[in-house]
């Protein structure tokens, strides 16, 4: 048996490293290519296809609820709008951007502390002119296979970042949020693996959900989801997380070739809901070879062509799971005492934690890492998994 678990170990490592290759390649910049890489597993939610899914026993009352006329938008394009861009941008960096201090503001018990590698001239959605909107930043590094978002994001006049939500996604696994707890989304979920991108579409093909919102949220949520943002407990409203799927008797073949992309990704891997917000706004990034003319014909589609696909538990304010927060087992630095300049180890060993932060340093795999104060630092290891957060800290003098 114990053969057996380390032959699962060593696989389970080496699928993170190959996953993480492919990581590297993706273009370093803004609204940049991924070059066919699909962020997270292939077997998770947002990568799975639904297709043969069945149809939810509810789903008439719960597309009822988000109106049967209602017409699909794209809230994504080419251009601006009042000033505006149209979309979620995202900026790809390489391992080797400087990590900063971000300021976290109004969730700050529930977000990732950082640092995070968010460059000064990250770009903000509703950039040039951001607005009072979502303000979300969203940046992949390549090099590490990491996904940092940040909700309400500015930076200050100190050059310093500020957010009310910041979360940090291990791209090389199926990483969930602690039950009931937010992300830079409502629905505590990553935003930017339901984007609809040009690069993948002037490829072909979506081989991932799309993103949406709707008016009216139920107080609940289904996986992959991990929050609510609501206080309606109605049946028949759609709880976050909730997933539609294009029907697959809707004739896709009068739309163009861009369209028919879109609408085939709606048939396979169909729609997850994310926030609250305008009805049947799917989510795609702003690039300026979008046609917005063209866009717009999928307002031909209605809420009545969609399904929604079987709902596993529906976790409510009655029935959130418990579980055990992570154990940290050890947290140590060698040396504790050192002068500046000095190499210091900082290591851990943890159990059923999904990631970890240190902070000063940022989110961290493996059990050690090397660092260097040159003053004396309080570092504390922050593990997180889908039950809480457990945190341990340990401080080195510099003389």
């Amino acid at each position: 048996m114990r053969r057996i678990l380390t032959i699962l170990v060593v696989w389970g490592l080496a699928a993170a490293a190959a996953h993480a290759q492919s990581c590297s390649g993706m273009t370093v910049g803004q609204l940049t290519s991924l070059n066919g890489y699909v962020p997270f597993p292939a077997s998770n939610l947002w990568n799975t296809n639904i297709a043969l899914a069945p149809v939810d026993v509810n789903s008439a009352n719960l597309i009822n609820s988000i109106g049967p006329n209602v017409t699909v938008h794209a809230d994504f394009g080419s251009g601006t709008y009042n000033g505006q861009s149209i979309g979620i941008p995202y900026q790809v960096v390489a391992g080797s951007q400087a990590k900063v201090t971000i300021k976290l503001g109004a969730y700050a018990d529930e977000d990732d502390p950082g640092p995070m590698p968010v460059p000064s001239n990250a770009l903000i959605e509703g950039y040039p002119k951001p607005g009072n909107g979502d303000r979300h930043v969203l940046v992949l590094d390549k090099d590490s296979c990491w996904l940092y978002e940040l909700g309400n994001a500015k930076l200050n006049s100190s050059n310093v970042w500020t957010a009310d939500a910041a979360s940090v996604w291990d791209m090389t696994i199926s990483e969930a949020r602690p039950y009931t707890w937010t992300s830079a989304d409502a629905a505590g979920l990553p935003i930017f693996p339901g984007l609809i991108r040009y690069d993948e579409v002037a490829a072909g093909a979506i081989h991932h959900a799309i993103r949406f919102t709707i008016p009216t949220t139920r107080q609940a949520f289904i996986a992959p989801a991990s929050h609510w943002a609501s206080s309606n407990t109605g049946a028949n409203v759609p709880p976050m997380g909730t997933r539609l799927r294009l029907k697959a008797s809707f004739d896709i073949s009068k739309y163009s070739a861009t369209n028919q992309v879109i609408l085939k990704a709606m048939q396979q891997y169909g729609l997850i809901l994310a926030d609250n917000g305008s009805a049947i706004y799917i989510s795609g990034a702003p690039d300026p070879r979008w046609n917005n003319d063209d866009l717009h014909n999928l307002g031909k589609v209605k809420g009545s062509d969609f399904e929604v696909v079987q709902m596993g538990a529906i976790i409510t304010t009655q029935n959130v799971p418990v579980g055990s927060d992570p154990t940290i087992t050890s947290f140590t630095a060698n040396p504790t005492s050192i002068s500046a300049g000095q190499l210091v180890t900082l290591s851990w060993t943890t159990k059923n934690a999904e990631y970890n932060i240190v902070t000063n340093v940022g989110v961290v795999r493996g059990s050690s890492v090397v660092v260097s104060p040159s003053a004396t630092t309080t570092y504390k290891l922050e593990s997180t998994n889908q039950y809480g957060r457990t945190t341990k800290s340990v401080t080195v003098t510099v003389h």
